[in-house]
């Protein structure tokens, strides 16, 4: 389907091969069949250097399919004229193009590519870290310092090797700390306790103001297990991000759709008294009125609001 709800016919790739439509195929590669799309791809990729040119004016495309299309492309024919924007690609604001990219960049095998993609080993992004990590390898990159090292290992998810780095692996599990995937916050923080020692106490105390509960859990016992002073851990633990229910969102809510501000404290059985609420509103006003219903309810409505409120109130952290 296209854009227009208008069924698109199934490229034949065989047949735009045979007659080298390099136009044809780059159509083929945005069809919505991922068979197809890959045999587009190989096929740009048997017609050489004549498709390159144009291929690489639509890597600058909006929709991020085409981006990734031209790409695969790319990474198939592999002309050198394709690293450049490749590179410039790595800045790319989706993930998945600056991933796709780095593996692209990883296949062509231009030297010209590798102080991009090992700036690519910073990315916050673990699929990109992890896209750079490999096209390096492929390129027999060698690391020339003890981070550069890590930084592979670190892309590659070699968890042990970045453990037998010892210390001079902290400033890249520095980096892991922070890392926007909670389950490479609680890996590094395993680490640093393996690491051990006054040099890993630092990075192990400010885990232990995590935004996520579990990394700050992990921080708790692997602190204790390297040697930090029990004492010293509730300090930590208090600079964390302070996530309570609002009360006067919670009374809203119990006010205007009694049960839902009960529902937003996480109670199970707000949906009931919403349900209650709506049989009993019908039946006032069916059978006694506005003026009635109103007279009855709103006492209730706001009761059940100051309710929520004193509960949000009384809630801990979490």
């Amino acid at each position: 389907m296209n854009w227009f709800g208008q069924t698109l016919q199934k490229p034949d790739i065989a047949l735009l091969t045979e007659h080298k439509d390099s136009a044809g195929l780059i159509r083929a590669l945005t069809f919505d069949d991922f068979r197809v799309q890959t045999a587009a791809a190989k096929a740009i990729g048997s017609l050489g250097p004549d498709a390159v040119g144009e291929v690489i004016r639509k890597l600058g495309a909006r929709d991020r399919a085409v981006r990734l299309a031209m790409i695969e492309a790319l990474a198939e024919i592999r002309d050198p004229r394709a690293v450049d924007p490749l590179l410039a690609s790595l800045d790319d604001r989706d993930a998945e193009v600056r991933w796709g990219s780095a593996i692209a960049l990883g296949e062509i095998g231009d030297p010209r590519a590798v102080t991009g993609l090992a700036q690519a080993l910073r990315d916050p992004d673990k699929y990109v870290r992890y896209g750079a990590s490999f096209a390096l390898a492929k390129m027999d990159w060698k690391p020339d310092t003890s981070q550069d090292k890590a930084l592979l290992f670190f892309g590659m998810q070699e968890w042990g090797a970045l453990s037998g780095m010892g210390a001079s692996a902290l400033s890249v599990l520095e980096i892991a700390r922070r890392d926007r995937d909670p389950g490479i916050r609680i890996r590094a923080v395993e680490l640093l306790g393996e690491i051990a020692g006054s040099e890993a106490a630092p990075s192990l105390i400010r885990s232990l103001s995590d935004e996520n509960s579990d990394v700050r859990w992990k921080a708790v016992l692997v602190s204790v297990k390297a040697g930090v002073p029990l004492l010293y851990l509730p300090r930590g633990i208090s600079k964390r991000p302070r996530i309570r229910k609002n009360p006067k969102i919670a009374a809203l809510l119990n006010f205007l759709l009694p049960g839902q501000g009960y529902n937003y404290l996480g109670k199970w059985w707000g949906i009931l008294i919403f349900q209650f609420d709506v049989t009993v509103t019908l039946w006032l006003l069916r059978f006694g009125g506005e003026t009635l219903s109103f007279t009855i309810l709103m006492p209730l409505y706001l009761l059940i609001a100051i309710h929520a409120a004193y509960i949000a109130i009384k809630m801990p952290d979490m």
